[in-house]
């Protein structure tokens, strides 16, 4: 059981990057530091358009619309985190 909670806690922290990643580009391409022309920018960010949209478009469905702020990132960062003491404070029950 150990091992999964180890694996779960992986998962979360890969998304947790992602997110990271994708907000961080986000900044990047809107400050028109990077370019979504050149091929290696766009395919980065296409990848984690597909990736975090699932998790986004729940959240967005929620959400009351904003006017061109995006709160669903920070609504994800704040489940994982969420999640992660969940699954902290219950491990020793899992053993």
């Amino acid at each position: 059981m150990q091992s999964l909670v180890q694996i779960l806690m992986l998962i979360l922290d890969v998304v947790w990057f992602f997110v990271i990643a994708h907000v961080i580009m986000s900044w990047l391409i809107n400050f028109q530091v990077l370019n979504t022309r050149q091929e290696f920018v766009a395919q980065i960010w296409y990848g984690l358009n597909r990736i975090l949209e699932p998790l986004y478009g729940r959240v967005r469905r929620i959400l009351p619309p904003m006017q061109g702020i995006d709160l669903a990132p920070l609504v994800v960062l704040l489940a994982i985190i969420a999640i992660r003491i969940v699954v902290q404070n219950n491990a020793p029950a899992l053993y």
